[in-house]
């Protein structure tokens, strides 16, 4: 495990040091999404030069694995055998149902903003009582109903530090993000939706096509927060969950990139990426930003859900 000289007194400092709770308004639920505004999007479409498109997700397991305990649901309510079961003359089709649990280390979802609390809280200081049994009446994936498009960019930290992947448990640090972005040519700017590679894909496929967390998932540490509040990052992506597993050993802040990272700032994150094929392409082309786009589904209430987020270059 890595080791961190931050203290639970330190992050509980920096949580209200970068809190970004009624900056926009006492009733914003877009948070970091705010710095992502139209004439980002604008300008991100004349990143797309090749008009190559990549998706960025996973497909949803449907067997149990360690990276995936609980599988995506699949059944048919209609197959080839029963394709005219409508009753309708002359009408055959196939329907099916598809459920899924959101969250965890293995489905390619984003999170809300009521995903997370601190001290009873969401962001922008909503209590936690706001999330019922029902779902939550406020920051849900309905913020964004509209869809996030804007210049994404990637840093490859493995690619980096010239190896395919880095192994289980280590701490990407904001120094290595700097010099990845420096060796890259690549300035991180306001509203960019910034994806970070440690190169877990690769990981994968050389432990045979299946990762076990428990034996540890490279993460940022949590000195990264304020650089991302300063360079207003819209949107935090990884192939991982952004934090370390099985963490820094902090009391009280096991994920500090998600509790500050969603619930003071207000940064929308998507775990688990699918980023080999776009470092690959980044790679072939040099160049590391594209457009990035998202659409989130209109899900009432959701804390989250799984998205097929694709890269334009």
């Amino acid at each position: 495990m890595a080791s961190t000289s931050l203290t639970e007194v330190e992050l509980d400092s920096l949580f209200d040091s970068l809190s970004n709770w009624g900056r926009w308004g006492d009733e914003d639920e877009r948070g970091t999404l705010n710095h992502l505004r139209p004439e980002h999007a604008a300008r991100a479409a004349a990143e797309v030069r090749e008009g190559r498109s990549i998706s960025l997700a996973h497909d949803l397991e449907l067997q149990p694995s360690a990276e995936t305990p609980i599988p995506a649901q699949h059944h048919m309510l209609a197959a080839g055998d029963a394709r005219d079961e409508s009753g309708i003359p002359g009408y055959e089709a196939a329907r099916d149902y598809v459920g899924a649990h959101v969250h965890g280390l293995g489905v390619t979802h984003i999170d809300a903003l009521c995903h997370m609390f601190v001290r009873g809280q969401m962001y922008n200081g909503v209590p936690a009582s706001e999330v019922r049994s029902d779902g939550s009446l406020k920051n849900t994936t309905l913020a964004f109903a509209n869809g996030i498009v804007g210049r994404g960019v990637l840093l490859d930290v493995a690619a980096a530090r010239g190896i395919e992947f880095i192994e289980g448990q280590e701490v990407i640090s904001l120094a290595e993000l700097e010099s990845t972005a420096a060796r890259q040519n690549l300035k991180i700017e306001s509203g960019d939706i910034l994806l970070v590679s440690a190169g877990r894909d690769a990981r994968r496929q050389h432990s045979g096509g299946r990762l076990n967390p428990a034996e540890g998932m490279v993460g940022l540490h949590p000195e990264c927060l304020p650089w991302f509040r300063e360079r207003e990052i819209a949107v935090l992506g990884s192939d991982g969950i952004s934090d370390p597993l099985p963490g820094l050993g902090i009391p009280n802040w096991p994920f500090p990139i998600h509790q500050i990272g969603i619930t003071a700032l207000g940064m929308p994150l998507i775990d688990n990426l699918a980023l080999h094929a776009l470092g690959a392409a980044c790679a072939e082309s040099a160049r590391w930003s594209f457009l990035f786009t998202l659409g989130a589904m209109r899900v009432p209430g959701a804390t989250g859900c799984p998205v097929n987020p694709i890269a334009i270059l």
